[in-house]
């Protein structure tokens, strides 16, 4: 570790750095507020002599170029970005109850689906979240997006089972990157004292996606007229339903890349002083239109990692092994102290509540049909073998209800999101992710134990309210915890630790929901339970300085 000054300099490449007295031009701007920051970073860094006195660093530079406009622009362009991955997700779930029966789908072959696409999150979780913080969030995002999106629309075209499979998987390889990058990237932006907070804001974008594709579904799927005949494909209207789901993706791909900068925090690590400076004065811009108010920041302080070390890659299985080597080097730095207890907290809390809330989530829908003539979850299940295949009269006409009761149980994730955003900062993430996940495990036992349809929902909606708090302050905490040259790969990595889980929720959810249904519903409630026990280990982070 070697540390060292950044002087403000612009990021034309063919421009010398601002460096004592040298002659230099100002950059062209098309507003004041750029030529008084160059003025400024000219005049500051004459007065300090060349020895960066007055250098800041990145939580000062935060701090100087206010809190305002730009955020809150941040905040909507992240959020849309966030919401289009659980648009993503929570699409397979809502149109199952019909598509089973086009693709012949068995409860098994349904388990089997929703776990290829959190296979494909768990690759692209630790593979995009390395690529983050070695090569830039924003590029990331931008690659992840898109491929989310456009493989996310091809699904629609797909004619049998195996191949909307095989690109639903491709598609959670995108989810995957998106997700756990999208939350370093949006971190790297906040004050300390609003962070908790903001990254509050951010998940609740998540219910944003939830609530959109249960209304779209509630809105397209039943719609009969929509089904048409292309070419000797049968689109039905939940293909349709599958494309407008990749719209979010897709949009999001072309803002990042169109609008949006490079995280200043990343630019500080890897020594590119100039882009920094430009990124801090966009925000010192937005934040403060309007005012006379000079831009403060003349340089930047930033600890940078210096690797010395040459090797020599004489062979192709050489230069593969060392590659493989800095791609699982994260891992094992996670697992250092003093990151040792933390990671393995984390690695217990991300199981316990991935496990819990995708295995039950995902099957909301169709374990809402099971219910629409009364009576419980489990005492509706006339028991057939998981590899039964349904019939058309199980599927048609669609009852609206199933999307009408995913749309409410989606629109009840509002008063946990509300109550992460007032608490965050007040309490911290610590203590809300405990006592959310000890009342989930008991809202889930409660779903097993009520014996009609209306008390299902309402246990439902309890569980979805409370189990988004939980969500919330994990992703608060998992961006505080670990250090900028980590921080996607460690986010990235128990994402996929998540997804690993999500996988086993859903398969055992498909392998026992027809014979033994209070099995699966009991674990994610026990799982739940030992997750909220779990968190009271996990250290204090309430407005730390990020690293």
């Amino acid at each position: 570790m070697t540390s060292r000054v950044l002087e403000g300099r612009f990021a034309d490449p063919d421009r010398e750095p601002l460096l004592g007295n040298a002659d230099v031009t100002p950059p062209e701007s098309d507003t004041d507020a750029g030529e008084v920051a160059y003025e400024r970073m000219k005049n500051k860094r004459n007065s300090d002599g060349g020895d960066g006195r007055n250098a800041l660093s990145f939580e000062e530079a935060v701090e100087q170029a206010g809190f305002g406009l730009f955020h809150g622009i941040l905040l909507v362009v992240c959020g849309w970005a966030n919401a289009s991955d659980a648009v993503e997700i929570l699409c397979v779930s809502f149109l199952l109850p019909t598509a089973r029966c086009d693709l012949q789908l068995s409860s098994s072959d349904i388990g089997l689906l929703t776990a290829s696409i959190f296979l494909g999150m768990m690759i692209g979780g630790y593979v995009w979240g390395y690529l983050a913080d070695q090569q830039g969030r924003k590029r990331v995002l931008v690659i992840s997006l898109s491929v989310n999106g456009v493989f996310g629309a091809l699904a629609s075209l797909a004619p049998s089972f195996w191949l909307f499979l095989l690109l639903r998987f491709v598609s959670g390889i995108g989810v995957g990157g998106s997700i756990p990058v999208i939350f370093s990237y949006f971190s790297e932006f906040q004050p300390r004292c609003r962070r908790g907070a903001m990254i509050s804001g951010l998940a609740t974008f998540w219910m944003a996606g939830n609530i959109l594709a249960a209304g779209l579904a509630w809105l397209v799927i039943p719609s009969t007229g929509l089904r048409f005949q292309l070419g000797s494909l049968d689109f039905q209207s939940w293909r349709l339903f599958v494309v407008l789901c990749s719209v979010p993706s897709i949009s999001s791909a072309f803002i990042f890349g169109l609008f949006m900068t490079e995280s200043p925090k990343f630019l500080m690590e890897a020594g590119q002083e100039a882009e920094a400076i430009e990124v801090f004065l966009k925000m010192f811009t937005f934040n403060n239109r309007g005012s006379a108010k000079a831009f403060p920041i003349s340089g930047l302080q930033s600890i940078t990692m210096c690797d010395n070390e040459e090797i020599v890659m004489d062979t192709k299985l050489h230069r593969l092994t060392h590659k493989l080597k800095q791609v699982l080097s994260p891992i094992s730095k996670m697992f250092i102290t003093p990151l040792t207890s933390r990671s393995i907290i984390l690695f217990i809390l991300f199981f316990c509540i991935s496990f819990g809330y995708y295995g039950l989530w995902m099957w909301f829908p169709e374990l809402f049909k099971r219910v629409q003539n009364g009576g419980s979850i489990c005492s509706n299940v006339s028991r057939p073998s998981s590899t039964v295949l349904p019939q058309n009269d199980t599927c048609y006409p669609i009852k609206t209800e199933v999307y009408r009761d995913g749309f409410i149980t989606a629109a009840a994730n509002l008063p946990g999101n509300i109550l992460s955003i007032l608490l965050m900062d007040i309490v911290g993430g610590k203590i809300l992710i405990s006592c959310s996940l000890l009342v989930s495990g008991i809202s889930v036992f409660f779903i097993w134990m009520v014996k009609t349809k209306l008390q299902s929902l309402a246990m439902s909606c309890v569980f979805s309210a409370v189990s988004v708090i939980s969500w919330n302050a994990l992703d608060v905490i998992s961006t505080e915890l670990y250090p900028t040259q980590l921080r996607s790969s460690a986010l990235g990595f128990f994402t996929g630790v998540g997804r690993v889980a999500a996988i086993l929720g859903n398969m055992v959810f498909g392998q026992l929901v027809d014979s033994n249904c209070a099995i699966p519903i009991l674990l994610v409630a026990v799982l739940l339970f030992s997750g909220g026990l779990a968190a009271t280990r996990l250290p204090k982070t309430k407005q730390i300085a990020l690293t």
